[in-house]
């Protein structure tokens, strides 16, 4: 049984929800406003968020960057939005999965457990080092020398996916469903730029790599440097 917080603003769609959650033993509480889903986040501590978009006083994105500023708490966002960039712009602000209107509850419950399970997983994952990074997915913190870096909530998750396969060539395919959690490709792009992101932060480029080396048609592998 997890504990979910809905922040849905259509009372129908929130009752069903609810209903359909209680049923599968999860405790469930919800709220119709972000600003009220904010406060219920930090109150009643839930174990994982079902995020509405299309909320009457603020856009559930904004709300998720919020959020994010003040908890890990897995989000799953439920949207009548299918468009591919604005799903990749949500993932990108924090969200860990995603559902298109119209669902089935069995479907989001589905969604909760994996989230949990994936949440699970990392909570128990030890420190990951290559080189002279470090990547802590329990503190959700990495370092390079003993320096900081400073990533977004996607940035980490691709350099937490890529350190755990050190050495090995992991295509973009890849990165799209296990670290987007997106079900199909034509996002590549997606991929190429947070690679670039995280590779001015690595203070690499992909014409001199340190850490992140391309490997042409296939993908990208983390190395650590050649002393």
């Amino acid at each position: 049984m997890a504990h979910v917080l809905v922040v849905e603003d259509d009372a129908t769609i929130r009752s069903s929800i609810i209903r359909g959650l209680t049923d599968r033993g999860h405790a469930v509480v919800s709220a119709p406003t972000a600003m009220a889903g904010l406060e219920q986040a930090v109150s009643a501590r839930p174990d994982v968020v079902v995020l509405d978009l299309g909320l009457p006083d603020l856009d559930g994105t904004a709300m998720l960057r919020m959020l994010r500023g003040v908890s890990d708490v897995p989000v799953v966002v439920a949207t009548a939005r299918d468009d591919e960039t604005e799903i990749v712009a949500v993932l990108d602000a924090g969200a860990d999965d995603y559902v298109v209107k119209p669902f089935g509850v069995a479907q989001l419950d589905a969604r909760i457990r994996a989230v949990l399970r994936r949440g699970g997983e990392e909570q128990a994952d030890p420190t990951v080092s290559v080189g002279g990074l470090s990547v802590d997915p329990r503190a959700r913190r990495a370092t390079l020398d003993e320096r900081v870096l400073e990533l977004t909530p996607r940035e980490f998750d691709l350099l937490h996916y890529l350190a755990v396969r050190a050495g090995e060539v992991v295509s973009k395919r890849e990165l799209l469903t296990e670290v987007w959690r997106l079900p199909y490709g034509g996002a590549d792009k997606t991929v190429d730029v947070h690679l670039s992101w995280l590779r001015r932060k690595l203070g690499e480029t992909a014409q001199a790599p340190r850490y992140l080396h391309a490997v042409r048609g296939v993908g990208v592998r983390l190395t650590a440097p050649e002393a």
